[in-house]
């Protein structure tokens, strides 16, 4: 299969190079990482020991493969998708955090848009190498749920490459079920600058679990079958097997970058408004995130 990984990133390099492995890969990278790449090709390091050699480029214009796998942050999907609608693909797959990246998608392209999960730990320790700190699983289907034969395509080729894939009819669950393990575990990792593990623990605990409950409401009144029980299970049996790692928004709390909080926390209230939720503990982390981000200027 050919395939594209606009957003070569910490993620994207390791499931990109992964997929290299066993297909014709094309890495859309920051050119000091696009660099390396050519010169060395990217190394696969931590949890897999490898040197795969990907074609890659900073410029995902007129591009074409079977498919397209979105890693960008949340806050660059309008642009990712604006460039890829320059070129053609049979599907187009988002493997991003937070919410809303699926619409955004589907409205330049014109292709079928598969949504998707990754507990995969990874981190780009320098262009060029990505480490797996933490094995895990992907999980894709049609982003309005149900099945496709795309769908079973893309979890076939993921598959052969050596990632452990699930095909999915219920992507909508998965995805709110996903957003409250990030809501619950994300702003309260990066704010308090600690291992993942910590919200498994008081005083955090007491804030991670209000979170995580407000999402699952929220995701009910939107029609969505999540119970609190379901979303804090899934949230504390995330927070398990990360204990030692950092969440991504602490990540880029750390390296002084622009988080992906409209799209987690910001999301929930954004969809709490809509139904005329009270989702307090939402709106705090949010609001402490986003005047973080504003004193530092990225924003």
């Amino acid at each position: 299969m050919e395939i594209v990984v606009f957003g070569a990133g910490s993620l994207g390099s390791l499931v990109g190079g992964l997929l290299a492995q066993v297909h014709d890969v094309t890495l859309v990278a920051r050119a000091a990482h696009a660099d390396a790449i050519r010169e060395h090709g990217l190394e696969l390091a931590g949890e897999f020991d490898a040197v795969v050699h990907p074609e890659v480029t900073t410029d995902g214009s007129d591009l074409g493969a079977d498919l397209a796998v979105v890693t960008v942050k949340s806050f660059d999907t309008e642009a990712a998708a604006r460039t890829l609608s320059t070129g053609r693909f049979d599907a187009v797959c988002s493997l991003q955090n937070g919410m809303g990246n699926e619409a955004a998608l589907a409205t330049h392209l014109d292709a079928p848009i598969l949504a998707g999960t990754a507990t995969y730990g990874a981190v780009l320790r320098e262009p060029g190498v990505v480490d797996c700190t933490g094995l895990g699983e992907l999980v894709l289907g049609p982003a309005d749920g149900g099945t496709s034969p795309i769908a079973d395509r893309v979890g076939s080729a993921f598959d052969a490459a050596g990632l452990e894939t699930v095909v999915a009819d219920d992507m909508p669950r998965r995805l709110w079920e996903k957003l409250a393990v990030n809501a619950g575990i994300n702003a309260v990792t990066a704010l308090a600058r600690t291992d993942n593990g910590a919200v498994l623990e008081r005083p955090a605990t007491e804030l991670a679990r209000a979170a995580t409950r407000e999402v699952a409401r929220t995701a009910r009144t939107h029609d969505v079958g999540l119970s609190n029980r379901e979303a804090l299970a899934a949230m504390e049996s995330v927070a398990e097997r990360t204990a030692a790692n950092a969440s991504s928004m602490r990540q880029d709390v750390r390296a002084g970058r622009r988080t992906e909080i409209d799209a987690i926390n910001g999301f929930v209230v954004d969809r709490a408004d809509d139904a005329g939720l009270e989702v307090p503990t939402n709106r705090l982390l949010a609001a402490l995130i986003r005047t973080w981000e504003r004193g530092r200027g990225v924003r």
